[in-house]
């Protein structure tokens, strides 16, 4: 394919460094620009990517002229207003999760997109990858009967800091906006998938977590919904408590085991999935994608969209979007999280 579409980067953090590193093996992206607060900085990532623009500030980044598409994965306090800058600029927007801190602001974020004719997309990186798709696949053909549970746990041991960014409220920390958004988009693709659409509502949604008063962030949470066709659904995700990054779903005969189901594939490994049957037989199914990280197949589905004309992703609709911002808003309230 010989059509790039020119991506600028905002900020130059660890996942910038990956979404660029998988954007170079991407059928659709080519590396133009990156933006930091400090110049120093953008010129030092610009270098270990091949060259490109650098440029000291964000501002400098959207004023750009050869970027078509800026990727935003600044830490989430900064994500609506630079999101909404960037469509005011004319920039189409991969922005990463949580869109924003709120339901409120997704809301004046996803009408800045619209008011200005721009893509905007949430970056749910996993939904794009062949194992999400395989999974998808395998729920629509019925391999395990009627879906009936979904349990999905995103904890990661690493106990409490209250100045580290996962828990520090002046950098939107708290487990709930960090991981526990993966288990709610993951649990209504796929209770979506039983009812052949790429997402569904939960009937039933409650919440609870672990507040820590001396942050007022959450250090763990857990939550339950309830989907039509009463899909139950388990969520959990924390810092503090599990070491436990898995999703299973039960149908009424057999269930499938996913044991890396948020980041698969994240230096182009192969994964695999289990699927057992009711009885007692079980089957490996092994996903591979060769030399391709896990963000190029989300930067070549931002890029195909753009260019049939489309201002939204098909598996990362606003719809979608506005749904998880609902639902974690929930949450929060239930735990007691203020922003």
């Amino acid at each position: 394919m010989s059509k790039k579409l020119s991506w600028g980067i905002l900020t130059t953090g660890w996942i910038a460094r990956k979404f660029v590193t998988d954007l170079l093996q991407s059928q659709t992206g080519r590396f133009v620009a990156v933006g930091a607060r400090n110049l120093t900085d953008a010129q030092k990532f610009a270098a270990d990517f091949g060259g490109g623009n650098a440029h000291g500030s964000y501002e400098a980044l959207l004023a750009d002229p050869s970027v078509e598409a800026v990727y935003i994965g600044t830490p989430h306090p900064w994500h609506a207003g630079w999101a909404i800058k960037a469509a005011q600029a004319g920039k189409h927007i991969l922005c990463e999760k949580p869109l924003t801190l709120s339901l409120a602001d997704t809301e004046r974020v996803l009408a800045a997109a619209k008011q200005h004719d721009v893509l905007l997309m949430e970056a749910y990186m996993y939904r794009f990858h062949p194992q999400t798709r395989k999974i998808v696949e395998l729920v629509r053909s019925r391999a395990i009967g009627e879906v009936r549970l979904i349990r999905a746990s995103f904890n990661v041991l690493m106990g409490f800091n209250p100045e580290h960014r996962m828990f520090k409220k002046s950098l939107g920390g708290g487990t709930i906006l960090d991981l526990g958004c993966y288990p709610v988009t993951y649990s209504r693709h796929i209770a979506g998938a039983v009812h052949g659409k790429d997402f569904v509502e939960p009937v039933e949604f409650s919440g609870a977590g672990n507040l820590r008063p001396e942050v007022g962030t959450d250090d763990f949470a857990t939550a339950v919904a309830k989907f039509p066709g009463n899909i139950l659904a388990e969520l959990s995700c924390g810092g503090t408590v599990l070491n436990d990054n898995s999703v299973q779903i039960h149908g009424s005969t057999g269930w499938l085991d996913v044991p890396q189901p948020f980041v698969p594939g994240l230096l182009g490994q192969e994964e695999k999935i289990i699927l057992h049957r009711c009885d007692g037989a079980s089957e490996e199914i092994v996903i591979r994608s060769p030399g391709v990280g896990l963000y190029a197949y989300e930067a070549d589905a931002f890029a195909e969209a753009l260019w049939r004309g489309a201002r939204e992703v098909p598996l990362a609709t606003h719809a979608d979007t506005l749904g998880t911002a609902r639902l974690l808003d929930r949450w929060l309230v239930d735990v007691g999280v203020q922003y």
